[in-house]
């Protein structure tokens, strides 16, 4: 009784959410562990069958870290941002289209839902320019996001599942990397999607970050504004997108706990949720 019971639970929200698009951010121990990976790929196959449009941003931080140790090429971070020079905006562009990308796109059809791969290059989906570190250091190739080329994003959903590597361009073809939270942000803002939903390492957001316990279940966009610049940590970009997600129009912002099984579905389809909701 009590599947049935869960089922029951999430006919409303599927009804609800039939027909819209839900952005998610995907990285941290759900990227890293394979059960996880599976388990995601899994649940955004479900999303799809039952009538919602997901498209998922991705990064791979860690996997661009490894090959960069095994070029033997410095990894160095300013305020959180990879310094980028030409060498390791190279390496990441081959780790997160080249790998990362095609390794979720294979998931995903293998649990029966074709995906197509895309990074900021294609169609120009994302136009770019370079993000001044906030202590003023030169970090090199590192970009920020200035338009999102929707167009190509909504005909590939029409049949497929977009997954996106954040990575892009300027007018002049530089690359950049792309913080993939602002990224993710960005394209749900452009997009108008219903929802975007950031899975990370923690619970949510943690009103005490030593406390585990002090998860804020919900917030309105103004409470999220007020308290940002004590925010520290990978915290701080996931609220700033989630703040320029809903300024742009996204009608909820979730952060959740990516190292439990299945949280996508229990963050969207259960009256208790996972981890934090954001409302404009």
């Amino acid at each position: 009784m009590r599947d049935i019971g869960t089922l029951l639970e999430a006919l409303p929200y599927i009804r609800e959410f039939h027909g819209k698009t839900v952005v998610i951010k995907y990285g941290g121990a759900a990227m890293e562990d394979p059960a996880l990976r599976e388990d995601f790929a899994r649940d955004v196959v479900l999303l799809k069958y039952v009538g919602l449009n997901p498209i998922v941003v991705h990064g791979g931080g860690p996997e661009i870290t490894a090959f960069m140790d095994r070029l033997d090429l410095p990894v160095e971070f300013v305020d959180g941002l990879r310094v980028s020079d030409p060498a390791t905006v190279e390496v990441a562009k081959m780790v997160l289209v080249g790998k990362v990308n095609k390794d979720i796109v294979l998931r995903l059809g293998r649990h029966g839902q074709p995906a197509v791969g895309l990074c900021g290059d294609d169609g120009l989906l994302f136009r770019v320019a370079r993000r001044p570190a906030p202590s003023g250091r030169d970090i090199g190739f590192v970009g920020t996001i200035e338009r999102v080329e929707t167009n190509v994003l909504r005909h590939v959903a029409e049949d497929y599942i977009p997954v996106i590597a954040s990575v892009g361009a300027d007018r002049e073809g530089h690359s950049y990397n792309v913080n993939a939270d602002e990224a993710a942000g960005a394209v749900a803002g452009a997009l108008g999607a219903y929802k975007v939903v950031f899975l990370t390492d923690v619970e949510g957001w943690l009103s005490d970050p030593a406390d585990p316990e002090s998860v804020v279940s919900e917030a309105a966009a103004s409470e999220v504004r007020a308290a940002l610049d004590g925010v520290q940590g990978g915290m701080r970009p996931k609220l700033a997108a989630c703040l320029d997600a809903l300024d742009a129009g996204v009608s909820f912002a979730h952060v959740i706990d990516g190292r439990v099984p299945h949280s996508l579905l229990l963050e969207l389809f259960t009256d208790a949720g996972i981890g934090t909701r954001l409302r404009a």
